[in-house]
């Protein structure tokens, strides 16, 4: 399956208000892993940025004054999330300023829902832990997912972030422990992502010589020797 992980920054909060996109964050997973592509744009709104709004993202004016429209980007990032299924955190509102943007350009466009899947982990974190702060902060304190890089929002950070918090909520496994004492704990932390590159080779198979197996054996025996073998009981069925 592909998935694109994306988020949006925007001058405002409601596109009804003429409210636009700035920026878009994508960061895509096949076969729930990092690829390494992503997509990742600044747009000129034409119109200014809220101060609400760029107290949140540090995005200014002045920046994005030479930055390409929406109708210049538009036809790269549907080609992006084109027949992908969408992960976003609060869905609603980045698909409602994407379809805004697709209605302004006139060009025929449908809307986000119709071209892609969406999944919103919004709705997946309120399901799971109702009645409690289910930002992405929130959530990546509670499964701990590493955002310390985060002070300002930004659109493709952000993405990241979620990619990252998405494999933990949906049962990506990020360490393993034996120990009683981390099992008590497992409701409290699920440990720290770690990626793995797309492009990794496969781990070498390494098999045991001669003398090893022997050894094998006379473990095998001393079990034995002290009560059941599991092991051996397998391989007499087998």
């Amino acid at each position: 399956m592909r998935q694109v992980v994306l988020d949006t920054e925007t001058t405002g909060l409601e596109p009804r208000q003429g409210h636009r996109i700035i920026e878009i964050g994508c960061v895509e997973l096949v076969g729930r892993k990092h690829t390494g592509r992503h997509y990742h744009v600044y747009i000129n709104p034409q119109r200014e940025v809220d101060q609400g709004a760029m107290a949140v993202h540090g995005i200014t004016n002045e920046f994005l004054a030479d930055k390409p429209l929406f109708s210049d980007v538009c036809a790269d990032f549907v080609e992006f999330i084109r027949g992908a299924e969408l992960v976003i955190h609060n869905a609603p509102f980045d698909v409602g300023f994407i379809d805004h943007e697709f209605r302004m350009l006139d060009a025929g466009l449908p809307k986000v829902e119709s071209i892609c899947g969406v999944v919103d982990t919004l709705v997946m974190a309120r399901g799971r832990h109702p009645g409690q702060k289910n930002n992405l902060d929130a959530l990546c304190k509670r499964y701990g997912v590493d955002n310390s890089s985060r002070e300002l929002h930004g659109a493709l950070l952000d993405a990241e972030i979620l990619a990252d918090l998405y494999l933990v909520m949906t049962g990506g496994q990020t360490s393993l422990s034996l120990s009683g004492s981390d099992q008590d704990n497992a409701d409290e932390a699920i440990g720290t992502i770690r990626r793995l590159a797309a492009s990794r080779l496969p781990l070498p198979v390494v098999r045991a010589n001669e003398s090893e197996l022997a050894a094998h054996e006379t473990k095998l025996d001393e079990i034995a020797g002290k009560g059941q073998c599991l092991w051996r009981d397998i391989e007499a069925s087998s």
